[in-house]
């Protein structure tokens, strides 16, 4: 009997070790996560797991170090590389194994094994980007990098230049891929992005660049290359044309978007692709009139784009939210009023992994917000979508609201609400009507993505979502804590675990991005100041006690669900997951970070599943895709008798939309044949006729659409004009005349002004107080009071306005009248549109916005032309402010006036050693001004006027009043160098007329092309004969003057009676600027490109102009060759950038027009009526790129009616095609267009300024329209070897009879020294030799007549370097590059970002908010640390950036004097002539 009672001892001795061993590992398991700390020596620049692993980088940029972690962050390795430069880290990804470190030089480091071992590479004679991200990568072929960079020269240091680089096979080598770029990008940046022929595309890589002349922003485009740049092309973005003026681009899922930008408007165009080949233009909807000046591409889906467009600028912005069709191409609005910060970050949030579900932010009381310009508070709503953005709904905590703090304002880093957790959402608000602030906010909790919402924690929180959301971890985000908390039951129950370290400030809470581990890092600060110590915790849950989840853990969730909890279909599935239970005890312990795989469930189709078919838009009541346009024509159906076939209903499936059976829309229909034909053209010219009660009319201008702004497609007829009559009664057309309506009934209107930057902006000024505007080209009008009636002073304008920021304005107003209507002047500035007024200055004569584009970033930057001591009569003052006048700098005691712009601040003052006679001070930055060195050889006793006329060729052309005499007024034009003090005699006896305008005419569009008018007998004229003038050009920007080879035969084919032969006694004679009725009429357009009309004679002098004796002409060649087309005088415009030209008499009555559509080598008459007009004007968009003309004028039998004429070409069946141009190969088969090379007439090659430049050119004989704007330039085909045409006389030389430059008698040389006081960093100069190179030319080598004979020599401090730069690199470059390369840079940095950084309109931004650590980015944190450390000096110094245009309203029947020819610019239109003809100076006793 005892082997029984042995066995039952030993089944119980094992029963009791089982119990011991059970007992034993109970107790290893922990009922509390382990914390691990690690005391981090400074704050974390950057920080990032690789994907799927729990290895950590961790990079402290003040050290210059990166760390390492294998473990989730208990235990770090250093990572010092060569002293600690690293500068910046970046993470691969596409590529979980890669990451890069980047240096400030050009060494730089990268690893393939998760930062194991790393490998350096060098970027040649380049440093990362400040600019942009330095990195952009292959989502295919992660060995394939492109890398921004910047090189920056050592003798202008703040000359640098963007240059991208590349490497395809993982840094092995790198190579230059392009310099003068603006941001490249991959076209497979993202897994999703398909080409249609991926191999094809595999390399293919779109970059932003400059121009090709020009560093403009305005010219920015478009390069692509398959080959690393060994071959590029600019794709065509709208139709067969291609776009300038690109701002940014970016890959977007399935797409890539480009931004683009025309001069005069803040509103920007958004182009398309989805296969990196064709583009298209994004079409938001028509009835919606949105300002696109701020595109934020938000989170998107691979079937559609989501884009958050601002329509309320800040610093309140709004936006509205619209989603694309499946191309990328129509948008439609899904919400408005969107809440969106100052640097486009959008509140809008896409629920990870659960299709179609998005939170949101709008503003509640949005109209409040829209007009107050940043004055009334946001009041925010929260919403939830679960269709796609359909349909929102409010956020629920039962019955209550809730709304949540979002992207805008982030907390932490990744995302806000949701990761790859199923269905868990959490996020900070409050309940109640709206958002309070976050310090008042609760952590909430949701687990069914969305639909219903709990109280998870009271107080702010940072949350973070781990194990596949079965752990949810928090930490106080109010205050300083030394406790987390953390839930396993989707937050309905929370335990708290103390921290080992005294309490923190958490900065970030974080683990793996696919929130599958369950470990969690968390930052944090303890104590403040300079004793601030910065701490890391590993947050470990994985020894806790939870047993890993089984199949009966799990649950069926479905993802989307209605207000009924019934499932909802996006894209024609329903989803679904299989998670871990609320009540399940368990942890999911995946050791391979595998995430949850969703599961689908088809759904029948419904309308949602549909898209409009190509040549197909919605209705706009959205219910049906309508016919925008001609079908493709079906081949071989509709022919014989077949007058229907079966066609696209207008609908197509979605592509990706997974439904099956329900409707079917996309099924064919039958459609008429008819529906294939293209719009009947009647092959006639249409008028309409439209009189107006009045004397005359007093004012028009247009408000053109730009080639941005909406609505700018060729089916749109938007081409506005707003028009004053003598009885003060204004009218507006949309459609160019054919229909006017009468505006602002009631009120009488003194002036128009139309806003000189923004075309779509024009003021309405009374007499009184009130002041009428519009901001959208008429759509709407608003009102403002000012405060004072405006100025009375008809030679100043009431409203100066900003060049950058539309609402700024200055206001000059009329106080203390006296009965005679003798007032002062007083300013008053605006910076919401005239809501509120602050006092400028008082008494004052004019006041003026300084910034424009392209000069600085003073934004606040004021003149004033003030009276001394504020006692009229006195002398004026100039004084410059750039604070509204809270202080003030006066540069000059007793002034004239002063004329600002493109380049050059010109500044007329009395001579203080002659008060009688004037001197003129000069300035390109507003800092510094300097004395007006006119040529010896100049002698002018007394400076009585000065008339700047252009300085678009980077030197000021001056016109200088000799003779003053009236009616007999003349002088001598001077030019510049390039900073505008020293001058060169260009021509004497230049013609003037008594109000100050000179007779010089550029060429619009084409280098150096300039025509003047010179008084051949100034004695004879002074005596009180008549003038006789001459007309000479030059084609060389002055340099060399020469008269103009008359045409042999007049418009009848009859030979002139003089000998053309012989110049000097038979040339050419043109009317020039001085006797124009409306001086927007100029003989040129910077549309049609080398062609200009003039009426005069061929004879030895220019004739009165009369039918007699004047004939009217025309050039296609710039100048060069002339022919006579018309007996007698006409008026002309172009249209269509010169493929049609109409004309028509002038000073005589008439019912016909002529036009041309081959240059002018055929005319072809029109009746336009029945009734003789003697027509004023005859005028068209400024651009000269429209297909319809207004006649203005008055029929011959009337007295009490004008009349305008709209005629309208758009019908000529020569003018119904689209011209064909290919930009890379514009003069192939079928091409419409030949490229044009101008010429000098005296060179035998087409060499001008230093190059040949090559223009596309419509060929005459070519029946179709231009269309969209070209650019005409194409390229310069080559630089040229230097000749004496790229030259002019240096100062103190003149022009000898040979043509050679000599010293002017008793005269010294030049000082060329001084370019070593303008330009410090310089090392050497070379002595004078005569002649100086025209500032447009671009030749190199050949005969280099400014160093010809001449001596280098060293600037003075600079002998040593000089002479060792003969030898090599000593120690004073290593102080250059060591020392003073990096300040320079430094300030180089913050001058660049603050003109460039993306804060600015324009960006694409992507709608990825961030983090904590993106304020550290070098390429934010540097620049931005630099311009905040210099605004300080910079505000205290009155830089002068830029100029004002000036403008009036009378045109041609009274009205306000104008002082300069841009004065007329937005009426007629030369964008391209900025401030000509300033008027400086006296006439007699007058002010001119």
């Amino acid at each position: 009997m005892w082997l029984p009672s042995f066995l039952n001892r030993l089944a119980l001795v094992q029963l009791m070790l089982l119990q011991l061993l059970w007992l034993s590992s109970t107790a290893a398991k922990k009922d509390k996560p382990d914390i691990a700390s690690h005391k981090l020596d400074n704050a974390i620049s950057n920080f990032f797991y690789f994907d799927d692993s729990n290895t950590v980088l961790l990079h402290d940029r003040e050290a210059g170090l990166v760390h390492r972690s294998e473990d989730a962050g208990k235990t770090w390795d250093k990572i010092d590389l060569h002293g600690g430069k690293a500068w910046d880290l970046w993470r691969h990804p596409h590529d979980n194994k890669k990451a890069y470190i980047m240096g400030k030089e050009s060494t730089h480091w990268h690893t393939n094994d998760q930062g194991k071992t790393w490998d350096d590479f060098e970027i040649p004679q380049a440093r990362p980007s400040l600019f942009r991200p330095p990195l952009a990568f292959h989502a295919k072929d992660s060995n394939k990098v492109l890398i921004h960079g910047a090189v920056c020269l050592i003798r202008g240091l703040l000359d640098c230049r963007e240059v991208t680089f590349y490497t395809a096979d993982g840094f092995e080598h790198v190579g230059k891929l392009r310099e003068n770029t603006r941001g490249c990008v991959f076209a497979h940046a993202t897994p999703e992005f398909r080409t249609g022929d991926d191999d094809k595309t595999d390399d293919r890589v779109i970059c932003v660049t400059t121009g090709r002349i020009s560093f403009d922003p305005r010219e920015h485009r478009l390069a692509v290359s398959d080959n690393f740049f060994q071959d590029e092309e600019e794709p065509n973005l709208e139709g067969d044309r291609t776009v300038q003026g690109i701002v940014n681009i970016a890959v977007v899922k399935g797409y890539i978007v480009a931004a683009a930008k025309a001069p005069n408007t803040d509103e920007l165009a958004m182009y398309v692709t989805d296969d990196a080949s064709i583009w298209h233009r994004a079409v938001f909807p028509s009835d919606s009139r949105l300002k696109e000046d701020a595109y934020t591409v938000l989170e998107s889906t691979s079937y559609s784009i989501e884009v958050d467009v601002m329509t309320v600028d800040p610093p309140n912005p709004m936006g509205v939210l619209f989603t694309s069709n499946s191309n990328g191409t129509y948008f439609t609005k899904n919400i408005e009023h969107t809440n969106r910060n100052t640097r486009g970050i959008v509140d809008f949030e896409k629920v990870q992994d659960i299709q179609g579900v998005v939170l949101v932010n709008i503003v509640d009381n949005w109209e409040k917000v829209g007009e107050s310009f940043g004055q009334e508070e946001k009041l925010l709503k929260s919403q939830i979508s679960f269709d796609d953005g359909r349909s929102f709904q409010d956020l629920t905590v039962g019955k209550e609201h809730l709304h949540l703090h979002s992207v805008s304002e982030m907390n932490n880093v990744g995302r806000v609400f949701s990761s790859p957790a199923p269905g868990l959402v959490m996020g900070v608000g409050n309940t109640g009507k709206h958002l309070k602030s976050y310090e008042e906010g609760d952590l909430y909790v949701s687990k069914d993505a969305g639909l219903t919402w709990t109280l998870a924690l009271e107080e702010a929180h940072k949350y973070e979502f781990g194990d596949q959301g079965s752990i949810l971890v928090a930490i106080n985000d109010e205050e300083p804590t030394d406790v987390i908390q953390y839930s396993l039951d989707y937050g309905e129950h929370w335990q708290k675990v103390d921290l080992p370290e005294r309490k923190i400030r958490a900065k970030a809470l974080t683990t793996t991005p696919d929130s599958t581990s369950m470990k969690f890092f968390l930052w944090g600060i303890k104590g403040g100041g300079s004793r601030a110590q910065h701490w890391a915790f590993t947050i470990d849950f994985e020894d806790m006690h939870e047993s890993k989840c089984t199949d009966d853990d799990f649950e069926d969730w479905t993802a989307r669900m209605d207000k009924e909890r019934n499932a909802i279909c996006v894209m024609g599935r329903k989803q679904s997951y299989r998670r871990r239970r609320p009540k399940a005890d368990c942890f999911i312990r995946e050791k391979k970070f595998q995430e949850i795989e969703p599961n689908f469930e088809k759904c029948p189709c419904t309308k949602a599943d549909f898209e409009c078919d190509y040549n197909f838009v919605r209705s706009k009541d959205k219910p049906e895709c309508i016919r925008d346009g001609p079908l493709p024509d079906p081949k071989g159906v509709c022919k014989g008798e077949a007058k229907t076939y079966k066609a696209s209903s207008g609908f197509r499936k979605i592509p990706g939309n997974g439904c099956e059976g329900g409707v079917n829309l996309d099924k064919e229909v039958e459609r008429d044949c008819e529906d294939t034909l293209k719009p009947i053209v009647s092959g006639e010219i249409n008028t309409e006729r439209t009189a107006f009660p009045g004397q005359s009319f007093r004012g028009y201008f247009y408000l053109e659409r730009t080639e941005t702004s909406s609505g700018s497609d060729k089916a749109s007829n938007d081409e506005t004009v707003v028009m004053r009559t003598d009885n003060s009664k204004v009218y507006m057309t949309r459609d160019h005349g054919k229909t006017w309506d009468e505006i602002l009934k009631g009120k009488e209107i003194k002036d128009i002004y139309p806003h000189p930057h923004f075309n779509d902006v024009c003021y309405f000024v009374t007499p009184s107080k009130e002041v009428h505007y519009t901001i959208n080209r008429g759509d709407t009008f608003s009102s403002f009071k000012a405060e004072a009636e405006p100025t009375r002073d008809r030679d100043l304008q009431a409203l100066a306005f900003h060049a950058d920021y539309k609402d700024w304005l200055i206001w000059t107003g009329a106080v203390d009248c006296d009965k005679e209507g003798n007032c002062r002047n007083d300013a008053w500035y605006s910076t919401d549109r005239g809501s509120h007024w602050q006092d400028l200055r008082h008494v004052v004569r004019k006041c003026e916005f300084i910034k424009k584009e392209g000069r600085g970033k003073q934004e606040k930057l004021v003149y004033c032309e003030q009276f001394k001591d504020e006692k009229l009569g006195g002398p004026l003052e100039l004084q410059a402010s750039d604070n509204w006048f809270a202080d003030y700098e006066t540069p000059f005691k007793s002034i004239v006036d002063f004329a600002t712009m493109s380049e050059f601040i010109i500044v007329a003052t009395k001579d203080q050693s002659d008060g009688d006679s004037l001197k003129v001070d000069a300035s390109i930055d507003g800092q510094t001004f300097a004395d007006a060195l006119f040529p010896s050889n100049f002698k002018v006793p007394i400076q009585k006027a000065y008339t700047v006329l252009d300085s678009h060729t980077h030197a000021v052309f001056m016109h200088v009043t000799v003779g003053n005499q009236r009616d007999a007024e003349y002088g001598s034009i001077i030019k510049s160098n390039s900073n505008g003090t020293s001058y060169v005699l260009s021509l004497d006896k230049v013609n003037r007329n008594t109000p100050g305008y000179v007779d010089f005419e550029k060429m619009l569009g084409l280098e150096g092309v300039a025509l003047v008018n010179v008084v051949t007998n100034t004695e004879e004229a002074e005596k009180g004969s008549g003038k006789k003038l001459k007309t000479m050009i030059t084609h060389n920007d002055g340099a060399e003057w020469s008269l103009i080879k008359a045409p042999q035969n007049d418009p009848k084919g009859k030979p002139y009676e003089c000998k053309t032969n012989k110049v000097a006694d038979c040339s050419l004679h043109l009317h020039g600027y001085t006797e124009r009725r409306d001086p927007r009429d100029v003989f040129s357009s910077p549309s049609a490109v080398g062609l200009m009309m003039a009426v005069g004679n061929v004879g030895e002098y220019l004739t009165t102009k009369s039918e007699k004796t004047s004939d009217t002409f025309i050039t296609r060649d710039g100048g060069v060759e002339w022919e006579a087309v018309k007996k007698g005088n006409y008026m002309w415009e172009y249209g269509d950038q010169g493929s049609i030209i109409v004309i028509v008499r002038d000073t005589v009555a008439t019912d016909e027009v002529l036009y041309s559509l081959d240059e002018g080598r055929e005319w072809i008459p029109y009746k336009f009526t029945t009734k003789k007009v003697n027509v004023a004007i005859l005028s068209t968009v400024p651009s000269d790129n429209s297909l319809n003309f207004l006649l203005w004028g008055r029929e011959e039998d009337s007295d009490s009616e004008i009349v305008t004429f709209n005629l309208d070409f758009s019908q000529l069946k020569e003018r119904s095609k689209q011209c064909n141009l290919d930009e890379n190969d514009p003069e192939g088969d079928g091409s419409d267009y030949y490229l044009w090379e101008p010429k000098h007439p005296s060179q035998s090659n087409n060499c001008l300024f230093g190059h040949i430049a090559q223009y596309h050119r419509k060929k005459p004989e070519s029946q179709c329209f231009n269309g969209r704007s070209i650019q005409h330039l194409h390229s310069i085909k080559s630089n040229c070897e230097c000749t004496r045409s790229d030259f002019e006389c240096d100062y103190n030389y003149e022009p000898a009879n040979d043509g050679s430059c000599v010293l002017v008698g008793g005269q010294e040389p030049p000082d060329h020294s001084k370019v070593c006081k303008e330009n410090p960093d310089q090392m050497s100069y070379f002595l004078p030799t005569g002649y100086r190179r025209i500032p447009l030319s671009t030749c190199k080598g050949g005969n280099e007549l400014e160093k010809y004979e001449s001596k280098e020599v060293p600037c003075q401090g600079h002998e040593i370097e000089f002479e060792e730069a003969h030898r090599g690199l000593g120690g004073f470059w290593i102080f250059i590059l060591g020392v003073v390369l990096p300040v320079c840079i430094a300030s180089a940095v913050g001058y660049w970002v603050w003109q460039n950084w993306h804060g600015k309109f324009g960006s694409i931004r992507l709608g990825d908010a961030g983090s904590p650590f993106d304020a550290d980015r070098p390429w934010i944190k540097y620049p931005v640390a630099a311009v905040s450390g210099i605004v300080a000096v910079l505000a205290a110094l009155p830089l002068l950036l830029g100029s004002i245009w000036r403008w009036g309203s009378g045109m041609f029947g009274g009205g306000r004097r104008y002082t300069t020819r841009g004065s007329f610019a937005r009426g007629r239109g030369d964008y391209a002539v900025v401030d000509e003809d300033e008027l400086l100076g006296e006439d007699e006793d007058e002010e001119v």
